[in-house]
């Protein structure tokens, strides 16, 4: 590990000023031990109820060639869900900042060494593909599929998380998937907004779909880093719905030239580079 876990949150970069480094820094990622919230969540062990991974998506990655030239890139990062360690983002930011000075002989050996130190990081291996901006890879904006519920006719009036408000009727067994651009949470150490999509795809005892909208918006003012909120979701539907199968995706919109996209399923999920990217990313 480049920082160990006893390191706490007091060390964590965010939310502190902080000096861009001018040479390459690996060193600069800070871990996030994942456990200490999905206990809260009510999920021990190392038997987790989902797989899934956390889809980062980098804007601003830059260095330069064995000439000095630059070379520029965006990238994609998947992060196992069951890495003993998530990467906080600020770390990540500084990190990738630290390689705008750094010589490597191409892209590929770019990819190289940014999946090495990220891998080292989270305690797992983390593919990492890097996207040459004039290929023709990319990140084209699509929408998500299934049915929107954000035209729906509703009143709110809770604004942090509240389970309850899920309402599933056993009678009508159904498979479908829902979304809302609505969602928004609170970084729970700066305190910024986090805005995102969410995406619930199921199979079991029908949702109704202004209760999941309602419980959706209900994480207004919930302080969470990106993977939790999702989880989060993920555990309370399991609860309160007892699907058969489940899949939440939360896409959040980028914040510094990075976004993080958890997906959570009961089901194996096939990875597809370059990942769905909707209209605010």
């Amino acid at each position: 590990m480049i920082n160990g876990p006893e390191n706490s949150m007091k060390e964590n970069p965010l939310g502190k000023a902080s000096e861009y480094p001018s040479q390459y820094s690996p060193e600069l990622l800070f871990p996030i031990a994942r456990k200490t919230n999905r206990i809260a969540l009510g999920i021990a062990g190392d038997q987790l109820p989902f797989r899934g991974y956390d889809l980062w998506r980098a804007y601003e990655v830059s260095c330069v060639d064995n000439k000095g030239k630059p070379m520029v890139a965006t990238a994609e990062f998947i992060v196992p869900a069951n890495s003993e360690f998530i990467v906080e983002s600020k770390s990540l930011k500084l990190y990738l900042n630290s390689l705008n000075q750094a010589r490597f002989a191409s892209l590929e050996q770019l990819q190289s060494t940014i999946a090495n130190d990220l891998s080292n990081t989270a305690a797992s291996p983390v593919i990492v593909q890097l996207y040459d901006l004039h290929s023709d890879d990319g990140f084209a904006i699509s929408r998500p599929s299934g049915v929107c519920l954000d035209n729906l006719e509703l009143s709110v009036d809770a604004y942090t998380p509240d389970a309850t408000l899920l309402n599933c009727s056993a009678k009508e067994i159904v498979e479908e998937q829902l979304y809302s651009d609505l969602f928004k949470s609170n970084c729970p150490v700066t305190g910024q907004p986090d805005w995102g999509s969410a995406i619930v795809h199921y199979r079991g005892p029908a949702i109704d779909h202004a209760s999941l909208l309602r419980y959706l918006i209900s994480f207004r003012q919930h302080e969470g880093f990106h993977e939790d909120c999702t989880e989060h979701v993920f555990q309370d539907i399991v609860k309160y719905c007892q699907p058969e199968s489940l899949s939440v995706a939360i896409h959040f919109v980028r914040r510094g030239g990075l976004e993080i996209n958890p997906v959570r399923s009961t089901a194996p999920i096939e990875l597809e580079f370059p990942a769905d990217r909707f209209l605010r990313q």
